[in-house]
């Protein structure tokens, strides 16, 4: 079955052109020109991948992402954006966005995030030998994408169960921010740390029983961060 794609683009001619050469490698498109229209889609059709401008009328890419994570937290969200600064790129990345490409880009490059992304996708999916990891009464299944505590289901994106996942593969190690971003966003820049620290605040918000006093994700001071295994004495 071929992949779902759903292209959020307000220029015709930019939308056009993407839909026609992403049918062209195979792939099931839609195209909106809008947020809410996008939202709307993928309530009615989860897609696996989400071509996602910035630069939307109404409704921005960014608070289109938000929403999206907020209920469709394994969907892969790929941005589009024709400002070329560090900071909207972090902030991008910040609300749930998995990649992003700058405008002006080839479609070459496009096709070649976007096959990355599924690829991603298709490898979590069959990923069906790894035991779930257990520490005291947090549970984090890598195979079901999906994290307890208490018994109760944490619901998390797709890139603070990456982070979760690779600490808790690795427990006890620590981490500096320019490794984690280059073991689960795949970016080699220390320009984006601050990326880190705010899933890093995030996943502390959503599984720490006191997350001012962090049971599991602890800062090392000077390096970067660990997952704590054993629970001090």
């Amino acid at each position: 079955m071929a992949a779902q794609l759903l292209i959020v683009e307000d220029d015709e001619a930019l939308r056009t052109l993407l839909v026609e050469r992403l049918q062209t490698e195979g792939y099931a498109v839609k195209a909106v020109a809008c947020g809410e229209a996008a939202l709307e889609e993928v309530a009615r059709a989860v897609p696996d991948l989400i071509i996602l401008d910035l630069m939307l009328p109404g409704m921005d890419g960014l608070e289109v992402c938000r929403r999206l994570r907020v209920r469709y937290p394994a969907v892969y969200v790929l941005m589009l954006t024709a400002r070329s600064s560090e900071l909207d790129r972090v902030v991008g990345l910040e609300v749930g966005a998995d990649d992003y490409v700058t405008k002006p880009f080839s479609l070459n490059e496009l096709v070649a995030r976007v096959r990355a992304g599924l690829r991603r996708l298709q490898l979590d999916r069959e990923a069906t030998v790894e035991e779930p990891l257990v520490f005291g009464s947090l549970r984090i299944d890598p195979v079901r994408r999906q994290v307890w505590r208490d018994e109760q289901l944490v619901h998390l994106t797709v890139r603070e169960f990456d982070l979760l996942c690779f600490l808790a593969r690795h427990p006890d190690r620590p981490f500096t921010r320019l490794q984690l971003l280059r073991e689960v966003w795949g970016i080699d820049y220390p320009g984006y740390a601050r990326t880190v620290d705010s899933h890093v605040q995030r996943l502390r918000a959503k599984i720490e029983p006191l997350p001012g006093s962090p049971r599991y994700i602890r800062t090392v001071w000077g390096v970067g961060y660990k997952f704590q295994a054993e629970e001090e004495a």
